[in-house]
């Protein structure tokens, strides 16, 4: 009954040689990096079962011997990304790791690291964070490039608007080639050498946290891209607990920003065949924290994935060894400690429940609204205040953006964007942000959509038909509430609008792409205000989106907005049913979480019988009532229940392999970290008279509880040296 390991459902990233320690039992590993331990670390893991993939860096790493000069006689130093003061742009705060400008040369010379991986016999690589800092785009081999694409001479990106977006597009470009050209001649190598078809992947941040932390990379471009097959959404805490500011307050919303970002990955391959995998991390980058600061948030983040279901597959964990043989602060703070024994079981528990959630959603009560907030790859093209010094910031130090100067929060903050969204989804309103781009290249894509909020004020379309397909949705019924006053300096960029400045079609001469948007719609001149399009609306707020995210009148002036624009002649009106939680149920899983700073603080209730997948014990509850700010993973026990009535599997701490039923009881195989306190629950069809589990040559009893309400049994168990137990129940007998 095992789960074939070849579907990759859940996998995990290690630099480190196989331990039986953190042998999570996933479908796949990708074994980071390489170096002259790469082909023995890819040996091992494939010797113990695993799908194998690799994964390394390609914008950073230790490329000393190809910066030196020692791969072709020629230094690359030049080739560091560069700020405005000559100073590199370093990964972490190690000296010889700056990240890199992706030149040609630079491709190949990651080509030939590459090679040896695939010779290996690795199925599939990860080219990891394709980044480029907003602040960088002044070394010598960037002026280079500039010439190159622009045919003019490099312009200072600090020194205006147009500067600045300018080099942030040819960033973009430029790691949009690298990848092109190295992941095609990858796959021709594996396949003329090998007869083998070699997958690509590129883990990366999402679009969300890259143009708040200020970083330029290609995200929806590579869609584009035939040599690319997909992504893995880098989204954890480190990402999402970067604060925000709704109703002029800014802090941490770990689950709120965890959803926006998890649900702009989503939308980044929705309508195509690429694979995309949602990552979770039990911890961070940032060591200071205490294990129950890193357990509250990683269950943010999982719910929050879980509530888009267009998605499956899980990269469970980054650096396992990190997790299960690390330390961190004692919450007395005295010392540091291991991973406590009950949030090391939660995860294992959760790591492969994951590895089982379908996309099948029996009941959402969501159905109704569905709000889009576009969002574009510009955004990242026009994040920093002209004329100004740029914020320092290095993601991978321990601080990560807190280290932006408090005169740039107002920047770091990416109001425009939250002020758009936040005032919906704290009222319980599914809102997704939308990839701009993907309007012109998927027909239908809107379809789903009822409402858009949407403001060219943080992005800019950058082709004029996306209006010709957005006009069209609201013609044929869609609302648009677009909030903006044409006060962004960007717009006065070098673009399609403009383009007496020199860019796109002859003839335009908008003073923003709003004034283009408003004649395709038929509303030039109109003043804000809701207007009848077709069988649609639009409403125009003509004030900076920021302004939104300052008060709660802003929050409320935009719900008022969306509420009244549906509510216009054209259309059947869907509910408006604020709520302080979302639920979701996906087969057998009932997804949870409650809401703060929302229309209620009052408990929400969820019936029972389920089993708490987030409780190490893998309780049996009748009901579970949740708190404002929590969150809930359960297994709905009579949707689950076999039809058959035979013995299933509900949740276990391991891998169950070899699951085998007979008259006089049942057994299984179990595989996970070795010499780990484990445990399962499953349906049964009889009390069990005892339970036992060998380990190797050793015997011992297994300790189990009968819940007759449910008609289930949990049993607790050891994972032994070889990382397996096998474990025998045997029934009551009658007389």
């Amino acid at each position: 009954m095992s789960r074939n390991r070849r579907e990759e459902r859940t996998g995990f990233q290690e630099s480190a040689p196989y331990h039986g320690d953190y042998d999570l039992q996933t479908d796949f590993v990708m074994v980071y990096g390489i170096d002259e331990s790469m082909p023995e670390r890819i040996r091992q893991w494939q010797e113990k079962g695993y799908v194998v993939h690799l994964m390394t860096g390609v914008a950073w790493g230790t490329y000393n011997d190809y910066l030196e000069g020692e791969i072709d006689g020629e230094k690359h130093w030049d080739e560091a990304q560069t700020d405005q003061y000559g100073e590199m742009i370093l990964h972490g705060s190690d000296p010889v790791i700056p990240y890199m400008v992706p030149t040609l040369s630079f491709g190949r010379y990651l080509a030939e690291r590459i090679r040896v991986a695939v010779d290996t016999g690795v199925e599939a690589i990860h080219l990891e964070e394709p980044e480029f800092w907003v602040n960088g785009g002044y070394s010598e081999a960037f002026k280079r490039e500039w010439q190159l694409y622009y045919k003019e001479p490099w312009i200072p990106p600090h020194a205006s608007a147009d500067g600045q977006y300018r080099a942030s597009k040819l960033k973009a470009y430029l790691y949009t080639r690298a990848l092109d050209r190295l992941c095609a001649e990858m796959k021709d190598y594996a396949l003329k050498r090998y007869n083998r078809i070699l997958r690509f992947y590129v883990p990366t941040h999402s679009l969300i946290n890259y143009t708040q932390w200020r970083i330029v990379s290609p995200q929806s471009q590579l869609v584009e891209l035939p040599s690319i097959d997909g992504y893995i959404a880098q989204i954890w805490t480190g990402t999402s607990r970067t604060p925000n500011v709704y109703e002029g307050q800014r802090k941490e919303r770990t689950f709120e920003t965890a959803y926006l970002e998890y649900g702009v990955m989503q939308e980044l391959v929705r309508g195509t065949d690429r694979r995309m995998w949602f990552l979770h991390d039990p911890i961070e980058d940032n060591p200071n924290y205490t294990w129950s600061d890193y357990k509250q948030n990683y269950l943010k983040t999982v719910v929050a994935s879980l509530l888009h279901p267009g998605v499956s597959h899980f990269e469970v964990s980054p650096w396992p060894r990190r997790i299960f043989k690390g330390t961190h602060p004692a919450e007395d703070g005295r010392g540091k400690e291991s991973i406590p024994a009950d949030y090391a079981t939660t995860l294992l528990q959760v790591m492969h429940t994951l590895g089982n959630m379908d996309q099948e959603v029996r009941q959402s009560g969501e159905e109704d609204w569905q709000i889009g907030v576009p969002i574009a790859d510009s955004a990242m093209f026009q994040r920093m205040k002209v004329g100004a010094r740029p914020p320092e910031i290095d993601k991978h130090d321990g601080t990560g953006p807190d280290r932006i100067q408090e005169g740039d929060r107002e920047l770091l903050d990416f109001s425009p964007f939250y002020g758009l969204a936040l005032p919906l989804l704290k009222h319980g309103i599914p809102v997704r942000p939308l990839q701009l781009d993907n309007i012109r290249r998927y027909p239908g894509y809107l379809a789903p959509y009822r409402v858009l909020v949407m403001s060219y004020e943080f992005i800019k379309p950058e082709y004029p038909d996306i209006h010709n397909a957005l006009a069209q949705w609201v013609q044929g019924g869609g609302i648009l509430i677009y909030v903006g006053d044409d006060s962004d300096p960007y717009h006065g960029i070098r673009a399609w609008w403009n383009s007496d400045s020199g860019d796109g079609p002859s003839g335009l001469t908008y003073a923003s792409p709003r004034a283009h948007l408003f004649e395709q719609l038929g509303l030039e001149g109109r003043p804000e205000g809701i207007h009848r399009v077709g069988r649609g609306a639009v409403c125009w707020l003509n004030r900076p989106p920021a302004e939104l995210a300052e008060s709660a009148e802003g929050a409320e002036l935009l719900r008022r907005s969306v509420r009244e624009a549906a509510q216009a002649p054209g259309g059947e009106t869907p509910q408006w049913n604020p709520k302080h939680y979302f639920k979701l149920q996906r087969g057998p899983y009932v997804i949870v979480s409650v809401l703060e700073e929302s229309v209620s603080e009052e408990d929400v209730t969820v019936p029972g019988p389920v089993v708490d997948l987030f409780d190490s014990g893998l309780s049996v509850l009748r009901e579970v009532a949740l708190s404002t700010g929590k969150q809930a993973l359960l297994y709905d026990l009579e949707a689950g229940r076999p039809a058959d009535g035979k013995v299933a599997v509900i949740a276990a701490s391991s891998r169950i392999e070899e699951l085998e039923e007979s008259e006089t009881g049942f057994r299984f195989v179990a595989k996970g970290p070795s010499s780990m306190e484990s445990s399962a629950r499953f349906y049964c069809p009889a009390e069990p008279a005892g339970a036992a589990y060998v380990n190797g040559e050793d015997s011992s009893a297994a300790a189990w509880s009968w819940d007759a309400d449910s008609r289930t049994v949990l049993l607790r168990y050891q994972h032994g040296a070889a990382n397996r137990a096998e474990v025998r129940v045997e029934w009551q007998t009658n007389g």
